[in-house]
Formats: structure tokens, sequence, C-alpha cells
């Protein structure tokens, strides 16, 4: 009995040394203790988003979700660095956050009449102050939001007391500090949703009518909508978000500046939408009075009656100006007896910016309100909201292919007199005649003008590539580049690629650049050239090299990077001196930097991009030796809920590309991360994957790295010439990573997020499967190598840019 009674006091001990109930002023809650909801769905603990001891923060995640999510922070601009560090409660109710014997980090920053109070974490996620005497709140989480709104909790306002509650972004993934973005509700009535990059509008939902924003089409009647919004006539306003269907459920502000909706199916998250995805979706993307078309690609366009403010700047792709009334407004009746204005009906719109309630019953009444207001330049009766008018510009105004609202927008009569519209008849009408007789005439003189043709067909890309086709990008002179690098002189060549030539240069203001030279000989050129400039125009991160600018001039195609000092990792990894300059902790550094950015590219980004081409030259190094992942020119972007694609041009390098995209074509996020996997093993190894045979049978890389982690577990891998840097349970746990990176199966091999979570966190890992193309030999390769043309794969041997 007495052992017995001892056994249970023991087992008690450990329980609730692991896991509270709650925390109250005898007992706080310290470093490698939790707190538990009841239903057991939320955790409150310490935790590292970097899996670094060093600097812990306190916060609520979901308890059993493969990765950690965590919804909210405690002290998220100041971490804790003593592993002594405690969260208590004081008898007032008070929440303190000790950092060790450092003082305070954070307190909630309340104190209450009370004679006991204690922390416990609800059902919903909500840390909950309560008196212990009458069983009130005194203080809650929920009221002091991050980056996440959970079930049933709510943004708001109060303009009363000045009371506002919002969504602010992580500065990063892996830094919970305070970002950019800030999602919020405005006062207006009926109110509406704003994503704000520091002062600035970055997105808007359009008004709330009843049950949905009028700017996101996408949540009709048929969708569950976990949203209310509730505003009241004493200056209130709450917008909650009711997680109904599923048991998980969250909406976050991503550090990049996307709001996401992600719900738990019980095995992983899923993104059930996120916004702004589209171009279009940005504020004010075509200006005042300027009108963005949800096309294929996106487009602006002046509302009718309306011409940009600035042709030139228009053709230029620089839509920010906007638009200006061709024809002013006059309020008089016309000598007909008419109205001077009529209303111009634009159908499927997302209401413009700075709209005002008006109490009119009906769309006559409402139509009639905006006519008798020579002020009012537009009206609208929305169902769910009545009616809204425009007395001043519109802005940020969208057209969707479907959905939306009917916008009616005031113009002079004169827009739209019959008579003009005949004369465009007429005048249409004779030009199809002239079209046509001189299509007939260019078609008997067509076999005279074959060559002449041909040559046109060739070079036409060139002369209608202007700078102003790509918004965001400097267009360099050919003078400038050619000053810059001593006319491409060849003590300026950095390295040679598949698609051209890369040269150092210099700016006139001291500014290093690299150029990227394509070469005019090459038949794949002018397709990737065009798909970089685009791409990574749109695409900005740490982790991924910055392009400044672009030059066309007859034959030339140039890219103009920022210079990397370090050039490119291969540079250092396959070098017998400067790679001891790369121990294992920069090592891993380097490829949590990598998998940081290719994360932006499949997830993060309002793009989707498939990079295709990832490998250990496609990695460049600034001076501080962080990566950045370059060479978009076989990227391919996804739109919407599209994940994978194939093609009958396979492109990419040997020993990189995934089984399914080498043999069929197929490719998606699962082939990029195959090249992440190769490239983690050669970045552990030292060894290059395309130079590597091992033993009489010549093993590959792969079949190497396999036999060694299933003999030791792979922590014998690392570089021999670092391995006194190395930490071994991180070096085996990086190789196993790289194996579940490179198995056969798609399905098989971590997504994105997942991989993310095995690099910076310490959770289980299954067991990977053998890979493929070990069971190959080196003659099953080059059999296989014969398969695919060889001018169709990137040889890509770029030693710097």
């Amino acid at each position: 009995m007495v052992m017995t009674s001892f056994a249970c006091l023991l087992l008690f001990t450990l329980f609730l040394s692991l896991s509270y109930a709650a925390i109250t002023p005898t007992s706080p809650l310290s470093v490698g203790q939790t707190l538990s909801s009841s239903n057991k769905v939320y955790e409150l603990g310490f935790f590292s988003p970097n899996n670094s001891q060093s600097h812990q923060y306190v916060g609520i995640w979901f308890k059993d979700t493969i990765p950690r999510v965590v919804v909210w922070v405690a002290n998220r601009e100041r971490p804790v660095t003593d592993s002594t560090a405690t969260l208590a409660i004081r008898s007032n109710g008070s929440l303190l956050l000790f950092n060790g014997k450092h003082g305070v980090v954070w307190s909630s920053g309340v104190t209450f009449a009370s004679s006991g109070c204690s922390a416990e974490l609800s059902d919903r996620g909500n840390l909950i102050v309560i008196d212990n005497v009458s069983g009130r709140t005194l203080w809650q989480s929920f009221e002091h939001l991050g980056d996440t709104l959970l079930h049933s909790s709510s943004l708001m306002y109060n303009l009363v007391t000045g009371e506002k509650r919002v969504l602010t972004s992580w500065k990063s993934y892996t830094d919970p500090s305070p970002g950019d973005f800030v999602g919020q509700i405005t006062p207006q009535v009926p109110s509406q949703g704003f994503i704000m990059r520091g002062s600035i509008p970055y997105w808007r939902s359009g008004p709330w009518a009843k049950t949905r924003f009028t700017g996101l089409p996408q949540i009709d009647g048929s969708y569950t909508n976990p949203f209310s919004l509730h505003q009241d006539v004493n200056g209130s306003g709450y917008f909650s978000y009711f997680q109904r269907s599923y048991k998980l459920g969250r909406l976050t502000l991503t550090s990049e500046g996307s709001m996401k909706m992600f719900r738990h199916n019980g095995v992983d998250w899923e993104m059930y939408f996120e916004f702004p995805v589209n171009s279009c979706d940005f504020y004010g993307a075509c200006g005042l009075f300027g009108l963005c078309v949800m096309s294929v690609p996106p487009k602006c366009k002046c509302f009718k009656g309306f011409v940009p403010k600035s042709i030139q700047e228009w053709k230029r792709g620089n839509w920010t100006n906007g638009c200006m009334r061709r024809a002013e407004l006059d309020c008089l009746v016309n000598s007909t007896g008419k109205d001077a204005n009529v209303f111009h009906p634009v159908p499927n719109i997302k209401p413009p910016d700075f709209y005002e309630f008006s109490s009119s019953v009906n769309t006559e009444e409402c139509h009639q309100s905006c006519l008798n207001n020579c002020s009012c330049v537009a009206f609208a009766y929305i169902n769910g909201i009545g009616c809204l008018v425009w007395n001043q510009d519109l802005m940020d105004a969208v057209q969707f292919s479907a959905g939306g609202e009917l916008l009616s927008i005031r113009l002079s009569r004169s827009e739209l007199d019959e008579n003009k519209r005949k004369k465009t008849i007429v005048a249409s009408t004779v030009s199809l005649t002239l079209f046509v007789i001189l299509g007939l005439a260019a078609f008997g003189v067509w076999r005279c003008r074959v060559e002449h043709n041909a040559y046109i067909s060739k070079d036409a890309w060139r002369n209608d590539l202007k700078p102003q086709d790509i918004p965001g990008l400097d267009f360099f002179e050919m003078n400038t580049i050619q000053t810059a690098t001593n006319n491409f002189n060849l003590s300026n060549k950095l390295g040679q690629g598949g698609f051209g030539s890369v040269y150092k240069g210099k700016l006139q203001d001291g500014e290093e650049i690299a150029v990227k030279r394509l070469s005019s000989s090459s038949g794949q050129g002018k397709e990737e050239f065009m798909n970089e400039i685009v791409l990574i125009s749109k695409l900005q991160h740490r982790n991924l090299v910055r392009v400044l600018g672009f030059c066309v001039e007859g034959e030339e195609k140039l890219l103009i990077y920022e210079f990397m000092v370090n050039k490119s990792l291969d540079t250092f990894l396959f070098d017998s001196t400067l790679k001891l300059e790369l121990d294992w902790p920069k090592r891993f550094d380097i490829i949590q930097g990598i998998a940081r950015g290719l994360l932006y590219l499949h997830r993060d980004s309002h793009l989707r991009v498939i990079h295709r081409d990832l490998k250990v030259s496609n990695i460049l190094l600034d001076e501080k030796m962080n990566p950045k992942i370059s060479d978009f020119g076989l990227a391919r972007m996804f739109q919407g809920t599209e994940y994978q694609d194939n093609t009958r041009r396979v492109v990419g390098t040997l020993g990189y590309m995934s089984p399914e995209y080498a043999w069929t074509g197929m490719f998606s996020e699962k082939s990029d991360i195959y090249s992440f996997g190769v490239l983690l093993l050669e970045i552990i190894t030292g060894e290059k994957i395309s130079r590597f045979s091992y033993g009489e049978d010549g093993k590959t890389l792969l079949a190497y790295v396999w036999e060694s982690w299933c003999e030791t577990g792979g922590v014998d891998l690392l570089d021999k010439d670092v391995a006194e840097s190395c930490q071994p349970l991180e070096v085996g746990r990086c190789v196993q990573v790289g194996m579940l990176c490179v198995q056969h199966q798609p399905v098989d091999r971590p997504n994105t997020l997942e991989l993310m979570s095995m690099l910076t966190t310490a959770s289980d890992l299954p067991s990977p499967k053998q890979p493929t193309f070990v069971v190959h030999t080196r003659d099953d390769e080059s059999q296989f190598r014969d398969l695919i043309t060889v001018n169709e794969i990137t040889q890509s041997v770029v030693i710097g840019r």
C-alpha cells in the first residue's frame, strides 16, 4: 500500500510539472510547463519560433496539430532569455512575465479590487483571468489580439472610448514582433475591412452587406459564412469569427500582408480562402475613377466618360494617377427639357471607397436622391445595405467576372448621345469594310514578303517590349550598362549560365550590380527572359535575389540584379579552401534561409510560384552569407486552387529533377521539394550530385546517403572538413529531412509548411522510404539522360552574380 501510494504521488507530481490546470499566485507557469484547455485543443506555454532556447515567448497554440501553429503571443516585442522565466499572476489579477532575475518583460497592465485571482485557458483558446470569488472575467487575451482570429474572437472599435481591436502581423515567419500589416474594421456605416501597411491602405473588403463583404463575391450564398458584423447607434462595432462546421479554424494575417482562413480536416490544415491574391485586390490599383478588371491578366481601364489623366503614364502601365472626366457635369436642365446628366450602370462592381449611407427605401428613390444632389457622382442600391452614394472621387473600384454590385455613374448626357452612337456604328462599318479590302490586297502580296514577315516575327517581341510594360522595375539604357561593365569586359565576367553570361558592373552612383546577358543564340531565351522579369517584379523577400531592372536593345536582352558579394553557394561549397568558411551552424542557417524563400514562393506570396530549377548554383550569398534564391527563368505561376501542371518540354538540371517531372513532365510544389532535398544533402556532405561516385559500383549521392542513414542515422555524413562544428542530432535530423524530400511519390514528400516545421522544431519525423534514383546505377542514369533532349536542360555553371 505504501509503495502504491508513493507511485501515485510521483505520477501526480510529474503530471503537475508538465501541465497546469490554472495559473495561481502560488503556482506560476515555468519554462517547460504548459497550461491546457479542458477540451485539450489549446495549450499555453513557452515556445521559440526558430527553435532557439535563448529567445522564448509565452504563447497559445493548437495542442495536437503538426506543425505547431501559434495563435497568440504575450511578449511579442521582448522575448525572455532566462531558463528560469515564469508567467505569474498577482492576487489583484495582473499577469506578469518575469525574465528570471532580470525583472518583468511583459504585463497585462491591469489591476482589480480582488481578493484572489487565477488564469485559465478556455476551450476557445482565450486566456482568461478570473476573480475566484465572483467568477467575473477580469482580463482576456481575446481583447488583446495578435495576428489570428479564433472562434468567437472579434475585431472592434468604440468611438466613445477610443478603444480599437485589430490584428497585427508578425514581422516574419520566425519573428512574432509586430510587423508591417494591420487588419481592422472601419467605423463608417456600413463598416468595411482594411489591411493597412503602416498608414497606407493595402487591401479593402468593400462595405458589409448583412452577411457578406461586397468586395468578396467568392463568399456567396452557398458559403457557410463564419463572420458576423454588428454596429450600434452608440458608436461601436464588432466583427466576429465563428467556426461552425469545423472543430478547428483560424483567420491569420501573415507577415506578407495576406489574410488567410484555415480549417483543420483532422489531418492537415486546408486554406479555405486568401486575400489579396490578384493585382486588382491591392488598394487603388487603377487610381481615381479607374476600374481594375479581373481578367487574365488583370488590366486597368477608365469608367465610361472618363479618360486617363496622363496618357503617357497610362500606356506605360503606371495607372496610379487614375482618370478624369471627359465632359464636366452640369446640374441644370438642358434646352430640350431633359436633365443635363444621366446615369450609366456598370455591373459586377466592388463598391468604391468613400461611400455614404442614404436612407432611401428603394432603387428609384436612391436614384433620385443622387440626381437631386449636384455633388453626387454615383449611387448603388445593394441588397443587405440599401442605398449608398458617392459625393467625391471614386477610388478602388474593381469589376469581377461574376458577382459584385450594380454601380451607376453620373455622366453628362452628351456621353450617351444617340447620334454619336449612330456615327460610331457607321464609322465602325466603314472601317470594317476597308479592313476586309486591305486584307484581301495584303493576301495577294503575302508570298512575296515571307522572308520579310519572318524577320519581323522574329524581332517583334523586342519592339513591343517597352520599359512601361514591367511596372516596379527600372529600364536601363544600353550605354549605361556598357559603361558599368566596361563594355562587358572579360575581367568583369562572373560566370556562364544556361541562357547567357553574368557580368559585374558599377553604376555612376557607385552601386554594384550583376548583369545577366541573355545569349542571342539561345532558342529558349525569349520565353525565359520574359517569364523572369514579369515574375521577379512581383516577388519581394529577403531570401530571393532582388532584380533592379532590365534592358532591351536590338539583339540584347539584359537583367540587372543586386550584386552578391559572395557569389553563389557552389563557389564556397565545392572549393577545398572556401568551404571551411561554411561551418555547420552557417550551413544550417543557409538551409533554413532557402526553405523560407521557398515557403514564400509556394505559400506566402500573392502569387504561387514553382521555381523548377532549384540547385546549388542558383543560391546566391550576400555579404553576411545569407542565401537568396535566384534565376526564375523556368519558374511557373499557379492561380486559385491550381497546385500542379505538366509540360512536354522538360527543362531543369539532371540530378535535381523529381522522378515524376523527369519522366512525365508533371510538376508541382513537391517538385521543388525534391530539388530542395538534393540541395540539402549537397550542403551537408559538401559533395556535388552530378560528379559524386562511391565504391566500385559507382553509388550515386542519394544511394550513399541512404545507406549511411540506414546504418548510422546519417550523423557521419557532414563534410569532414567542418565536422568539428557538428551537432550530430541536428545533422542527422537534416539528413532525414533530405531523405523525406527525395521520396519517389510526391505525396510522401512534405509540403513547404511541413518542411519549415521540420527544420525549425523538434517534432517527430516519419521514416523515409528508399528513394527511386537510389536503385538506379550510373549506366541506368546515362540511358535516362539520353531520353531527354540535351538543349532542353539547363546546364548552369554560374559561379557568381
